[in-house]
């Protein structure tokens, strides 16, 4: 198979589809692959890497969309990129269709066959193409929101692990979710108060068990949000529903009852963010302030470490392209439910559930469309 990896045009995403390694097993599998010039230097991998392990080089986006089978991306496609893609060309990259209408009309005009990486499953019906990205996100989102606190930066001026004889500042992170576990990693590791509130009371017991009772957990009610986020210095959102528009958990009046200068790092934004005040923001110009409280609503903060992002990522996407190169789109998606269910779009058609609800689309399952057993 002919497979494209572009170079990403999103605000400073400087991650990248594949790896010079992983470049090199598809190689040897008799692919032909092609990467498009510098796609891969800020992540460390030279044009030279590349070439090393077999790939050819283009110089224009447009000769990698027109040349390949396949399209290997990190992030969604920009519009200049959309109107690229061509029918029944296969797309793989986090697509975060739900929140973003635009997109998603863009890549049904083409006809194109769009795997979404963050609705790809495994067999304990977790997400292992968004974890590894969800744990990058996790660990910077504390990291990220300990430097805005700083006042300096705008915020209290507060130290997350205090000293002695002042207390540490108090962090609330909504979701027990892969983000949320890292967040508390780190969070614990700075020496914070952490307090995650959780709408699973299973999820909260393996925490407090993994982390040995140094947390404080609560359960989702409105009573536990409005007083902890009202009595927190920095408030992470890592609540997550797979594929659809993620839950509203804070509101406008919540924010407003927030101290002085305090943060919100909202994880959630790629689905369209957690908090009423979040709308998205960009590396170039990651924060903004709502009711008196710094937001942080980047939607691709992995891309701020770009080589641990993308050598995270191609560990775990790596055998679901091999197995879209070897067999082809149809089989491979046929014979696996779980890369199945990253089929979010199949010749303007939406194949994912979630997807379509917050679209407001017609639902096609995947398996008709694939087998054509559709009207």
């Amino acid at each position: 198979m002919r497979i494209g990896v572009p170079k990403e045009v999103k605000d400073h995403e400087f991650r990248v589809g594949l790896t010079p390694e992983s470049v090199g097993k598809l190689t040897n599998l008799g692919h032909s692959l092609c990467v498009q010039a510098d796609c891969g230097v800020e992540s460390g991998f030279s044009n030279a890497s590349y070439l090393e392990a077999g790939a050819t080089l283009a110089f224009s986006a447009e000769e990698i969309f027109a040349t390949s089978d396949l399209i290997i991306k990190v992030k969604e496609p920009q519009p200049s990129e959309c109107r690229l893609l061509r029918p029944d060309q296969v797309l793989c990259a986090f697509l975060h269709l739900a929140p973003d209408p635009n997109q998603a009309e863009a890549l049904l005009a083409s006809g194109c066959i769009a795997i979404a990486y963050e609705t790809v499953t495994d067999a304990q019906g977790k997400l292992p193409l968004l974890t590894p990205m969800s744990e990058v996100a996790g660990r910077l989102s504390v990291q990220l929101g300990a430097h805005y606190l700083e006042r300096i930066a705008g915020g209290a001026g507060v130290l997350l692990g205090g000293i002695t004889g002042v207390l540490p500042a108090k962090v609330v992170i909504l979701g027990g979710g892969s983000a949320g576990t890292q967040a508390v990693q780190v969070a614990l590791g700075m020496g914070a108060e952490v307090v995650v509130i959780d709408k699973s009371s299973e999820r909260l017991k393996i925490l407090q068990q993994l982390f040995e009772s140094k947390i404080t957990t609560k359960l989702a009610d409105p009573k536990n949000l409005a007083f902890d986020i009202k009595t927190a210095d920095l408030v992470i959102g890592a609540a997550l529903v797979a594929g659809a528009v993620a839950p509203k958990l804070i509101t406008r009046a919540m924010v407003r009852e927030m101290r002085a200068r305090s943060v919100v790092v909202d994880i959630s934004i790629d689905q369209g963010g957690c908090f009423e005040t979040s709308h998205p923001t960009t590396h170039s110009n990651p924060t903004y302030v709502e009711e008196g409280v710094i937001h942080y609503c980047v939607t691709n903060m992995p891309a701020g470490v770009p080589r641990t992002a993308s050598i995270a990522l191609n560990h775990a996407s790596l055998p679901f392209i091999t197995a879209v190169a070897n067999k082809g789109y149809r089989k491979a998606c046929l014979e696996d439910p779980h890369l199945l269910q990253g089929l979010n779009l199949y010749k303007g058609c939406v194949t994912h559930p979630a997807v379509a609800l917050a679209l407001h689309k017609d639902f096609v399952r995947a398996e008709a469309a694939l087998t054509e057993k559709f009207s």
